[in-house]
């Protein structure tokens, strides 16, 4: 046997999928297989149909285990996760796992021999659902579109009613018509998957980006530890919070229904402010003029508007048996860049921590001291925003060690540009906010001396304008909102502009680029970037020798009167589309990209190190006595010898106690 493709169907009479994740549906003892479609090397695929008394062949159930066999799922995740649960419960002289003593992921199948044909599709820049890739790829093999409908019935838990005779779940004699239809969606999920590879045959994944997959999941496995303790505290207190919050509300505005939007509207309305929105950047601006009894409802809504409850509510339901949350990441969950995708408890979006006293705030919400708390802080809720990052502990004896990398985006534009003054001011260790703003208005910028009120500017520039934007990007960082006037920002974009020529270059030279090789179908190079046609998709061929697909791209006009480059991928509602792009968009997805396989280098360098998190352009290392965070630095500030020019530097910290932003 070489290959093994994979779709099982599974049932959880206690455990939601969607809401616990993967790691904690399967542990459930709930838990268990209904059906195993498998085919071997391609043959016709076979059903072992378990609620019948089948049996899966002990030469399928011990290449689970076997690295020599390529196990192929879409997905595949699901499939290694759940099948070592139920392999080591049911049939454990086949369960083999892996990892150091000290490590976490010992429940697990190893990663290495498992590949995913969803994570194929997300590298060719194609829709990630079975169901889409499929008519996408125009396969012959289309997922059944009642799939949805018959993993309901079967899959989940029913609700008792007079006409099942009070059952809580389906079984195959409840329907035996429906369960044979069942039966068949499982081996055409694994036929669709089949035909998925086999269409993208021509264009393989290469072994490498394979092998980040193995260490991504291998992180996943692993997964971090939480302070339960904290967590339960913390939605406690802010459902107590809350409730007195709603109540101040309905009592200042008579409304019933306080948190209602419409129904705010309407007594702002008979206060004679007329409100559009109220997400939290309205509320601010009506903050600004609104009269003391306004203020006082406008502040209590910001308050109890706070989302980072669900933060907390989520680390309670994904949380595994032994106190730690997995799968927190997907891997090439963007497939624009390949960078990774947050999952269930979000760690890409969590708040920084500001707090002076912070461990003595954590330990007054550990303690459920709710009267210390609103006597010390005037809002609670925020105060368990902040505290989010600490839920997050080192297992005992351990500390966590944070590594990032300093300004990576900036130095990577600035070294593929070539943007000589920038890159001097990172080899000599310079603020790029204090020197941007001083090339564009040219007098010395000093962070806390000189001009020092031009630096402002310089942020919010460097921020806003590296990839083409301009006045409308300024206001989307909050210029406004940060003093700059409406006159100040076309000439703030004409001052950076003309302060980075080689960077405005880039933009239109990979823009010319992009548009030949479309036209032409010929090969062209730009900066270290190139970009090659085959089978009408457009790849960009970054420093790392890892490329990004664009399916079926032409030339378009635009309505500017020009022409773009437009292809198909997923827009922001995940329908399958014609997107357009240009030279500073390209300029964009190849900047983030390669600070992508940055990142993914410095895991390979620190494998052998306990990686339990990465945020962003972050490594949260679980690390045990004697580990020295100035050598985990300097191994992830390493530059790779595949991009020349660039100044790569990472910083560290120790958090003995719980996670938090130096």
């Amino acid at each position: 046997m070489h290959d093994l493709y994979i779709d099982i169907e599974t049932y959880n009479g206690s455990v939601s999928l969607p809401d616990c994740g993967v790691y904690k549906y399967a542990e459930s003892p709930d838990a268990d297989v209904l059906l195993f479609g498998y085919s071997i090397d391609g043959d016709p695929v076979q059903v072992a149909d378990l609620t019948a008394g089948d049996e899966i062949p002990g030469e399928v159930l011990s290449a689970l285990s076997d690295p020599s066999v390529t196990k192929w799922a879409h997905n595949a995740s699901f499939e290694r996760v759940f099948l070592s649960i139920w392999l080591s419960r049911h049939h454990p002289e086949y369960f083999k796992s892996y990892g150091a003593e000290d490590d976490t992921v010992s429940s697990y199948l190893n990663p290495e021999g498992w590949k995913c044909s969803m994570v194929w599709c997300a590298y060719m820049g194609l829709p990630f659902s079975l169901e889409q890739a499929g008519a996408v790829l125009k396969i012959s093999e289309q997922k059944l579109s009642e799939g949805k409908d018959l993993v309901r019935y079967f899959c989940c838990p029913c609700s008792p009613t007079k006409a099942n005779g009070g059952r809580t779940r389906n079984l195959p004699g409840h329907d035996p018509d429906r369960y044979r239809r069942f039966i068949d969606y499982n081996r055409r999920d694994v036929e669709a998957e089949m035909g998925i590879i086999r269409k993208l045959r021509k264009y393989p994944v290469p072994e490498n980006i394979w092998r980040e997959y193995w260490l991504s999941e291998q992180i996943n496995d692993r997964g971090i530890l939480i302070d339960g303790d904290l967590v339960k505290s913390a939605i406690s207190i802010d459902g107590k919070i809350r409730t007195g919050l709603l109540e101040r509300m309905k009592a200042l505005t008579g409304l019933e229904t306080p948190t209602s939007v419409t129904q705010l509207k309407g007594w702002l309305s008979s206060k004679g402010i007329t409100a559009d929105s109220l997400d939290k950047k309205a509320v601010a601006d009506l903050l600004k003029d609104a009269p003391p009894d306004v203020a006082e409802v406008l502040t209590l809504r910001q308050m109890t508007s706070k989302s980072s409850i669900k933060k907390y509510e989520k680390m309670a339901m994904t949380v595994c048996a032994d106190g730690r949350i997995r799968g927190l990441y997907q891997f090439y969950g963007a497939n624009r860049t390949g960078r990774w995708a947050g999952r269930h408890v979000q760690m890409q979006n969590l708040r920084q921590n500001h707090l002076p006293d912070l461990a003595e705030a954590r330990e007054l919400v550990r303690r459920g001291d709710i009267g210390m708390l609103e006597t010390l802080y005037d809002d609670v809720p925020d105060v368990l925003s902040q505290l989010l990052r600490t839920a997050f502990v080192p297992k005992p004896g351990y500390s966590f060690l944070v590594s990032d990398f300093s300004a990576v985006e900036a130095r990577v534009l600035s070294a593929i540009a070539g943007e000589v003054w920038r890159m001097d001011v990172f080899k000599h260790g310079g603020d790029i906010y204090c020197a941007s703003a001083s090339e564009m208005f040219g007098v010395p910028v000093e962070k806390h001396g000189r001009n020092s009120h031009l630096r402002q500017k310089g942020k919010i520039a460097e921020l806003a304008l590296g990839y083409g934007g301009s006045v409308g990007a300024l206001k989307s960082m909050g210029a406004l909102e940060q003093g700059l006037e409406e006159s100040e920002l076309q000439p703030l974009v004409d001052a950076w502009r003309t302060a980075n020529p080689n960077i405005v270059s880039l933009w239109w030279d990979m823009d010319e680029c992009v548009k030949q090789t479309v036209r032409t179908h010929l090969d062209t190079r730009t900066h270290g970037i190139g970009f090659t046609f085959k089978g009408n998709l457009l790849f960009m061929i970054l420093p790392s020798g890892r490329r990004l697909c664009y399916p079926s791209p032409r030339l378009e006009p635009n309505q500017y009167g020009g022409e773009s480059v437009t292809y198909l991928g997923l827009d922001q509602a995940k329908k399958w589309t014609r997107l357009e792009s240009y030279g500073p968009k390209f300029v964009e997805n190849a900047v983030q990209a390669v600070s992508r396989d940055l990142l993914m280098e410095a895991m390979f360098r620190l494998s052998d190190k306990l990686i339990c998190g990465h945020v962003h352009d972050e490594l949260i290392i679980e690390a045990p006595p004697g580990t020295v965070v100035d050598e985990v630095t300097s191994v992830m500030g390493q530059t790779p010898e595949w991009i020349s020019g660039l100044l790569l530097r990472a910083d560290g910290y120790e958090c003995p106690d719980f996670y938090m932003k130096d």
